[in-house]
């Protein structure tokens, strides 16, 4: 279904998952560059993903050498991890290559959940285009990267966007970029600290992003523990992704900032338990409430003597608990102006002829 206003999909499908405004919510467990290189740890990150319940496991592909200058410094929240190596060296020591990268879908085909990869730079999205991988998700450092989303847009595949560290104004100028080769994308909100204070968290962005450009939502989530996610469903995101490792006191970048195994299952069973908090879409009564509804909803009786043929006044008849029995007291509009179709005594059910 394509919103006619912008011309985003309104309805997505990544693998056998769709996702939409009225899904369950589409859960991403990011394990990043928490493999530190070792195969052994990244298939094991596949298995926590499994056990936890999450939709998709989502690696990093970059090639150091087309992604950064030698010399950048690293980011403020990576200087806690080996602080004398650069951001070079640091993503050298963290770089899985194509053929991993292929040996890592096949691992979680044989598991049963989704691969997904971020591709940093050229070179790496062509070899996961050339994996025929399911969405790409496109990491909030390339949202401002006009020239490479372009590209990204041309491989026909779900795009999440993901929006940290940008003005609402970029953000337009990036979805404008995509819009012109695909339809296919979701925009995910993030506050791209590690972590941050929740003050800073700005959910309400959410309901804007969905709102301004009619898109499908979603959250990244860099909080502490299972920190923000379930209220970034509440307040609509249908898309969550959120780092996790096997172990925090890993040496790496982003591991003090993940989840631990047993974390990361309570994290999907919250955002399934509130995803069932939220429920229908529709208003219904609810299959508890029947019996107290019988019991506590009112219906139409006489408030006085009636006589038949005589023309019913509103205050010829009231609403009172009957048990459920007679006719529902929001029908008193529909009741008054008629004529009784027999005689009624005070505090008889009145009837339909």
């Amino acid at each position: 279904m394509v919103n006619k206003l912008n011309k985003f999909q309104t309805e997505i499908v990544i693998e056998d998952k769709v996702i939409s405004s009225k899904s369950p919510t589409y859960i991403i467990a990011e394990a990043g560059v928490n493999h530190n290189g070792d195969m052994v740890l990244a298939k094991r990150l596949v298995d926590v993903a499994c056990e936890a319940g999450a939709d998709a496991v989502k690696f990093q592909l970059f090639d150091p050498d087309e992604l950064i200058l030698p010399d950048v410094e690293k980011a403020p929240y990576q200087k806690t991890a080996k602080a004398h190596v650069s951001q070079y060296d640091m993503l050298k020591e963290l770089q899985i290559s194509k053929h991993q990268c292929l040996e890592l879908k096949d691992y979680c085909f044989e598991k049963g959940i989704t691969f997904l990869a971020t591709p940093f730079d050229f070179k790496s999205l062509d070899e996961l285009r050339e994996l025929g991988i399911a969405a790409l998700k496109i990491s909030s450092t390339d949202t401002t990267n006009v020239g490479f989303l372009i590209e990204v847009a041309k491989s026909k595949v779900p795009i999440i966007l993901s929006t940290g560290m940008c003005f609402g104004d970029e953000v337009a100028l990036a979805l404008d970029a995509l819009s012109a080769y695909t339809r296919d994308v979701i925009l995910l909100h993030c506050t791209s600290a590690y972590p941050f204070p929740e003050s800073e968290a700005n959910l309400n962005n959410i309901k804007q992003f969905t709102e301004q450009y009619g898109i499908i939502t979603g959250y990244s989530d860099h909080s502490e523990g299972i920190g923000v996610s379930p209220y970034a469903v509440a307040a609509g995101a249908k898309v969550i992704e959120k780092h996790f490792t096997l172990d925090k006191n890993m040496t790496g970048p982003d591991h003090k900032a993940s989840l631990e195994p047993q974390e990361l299952i309570k994290f999907v069973q919250e955002i399934q338990r509130v995803d069932n908090i939220l429920g229908s879409h529709r208003k219904n009564v609810s299959l508890c409430e029947l019996e107290n509804r019988k019991a506590m909803q009112k219906c139409l009786v006489a408030k006085r003597d009636i006589f038949k043929g005589q023309l019913i006044c509103d205050d010829d008849i009231v609403a009172k608990r009957t048990g459920g029995k007679g006719v529902p007291a929001i029908y008193f509009t529909d009741i008054v102006g008629t004529r009784a179709c027999s005689d009624f005594a005070k505090n008889e059910l009145i009837r339909l002829s």
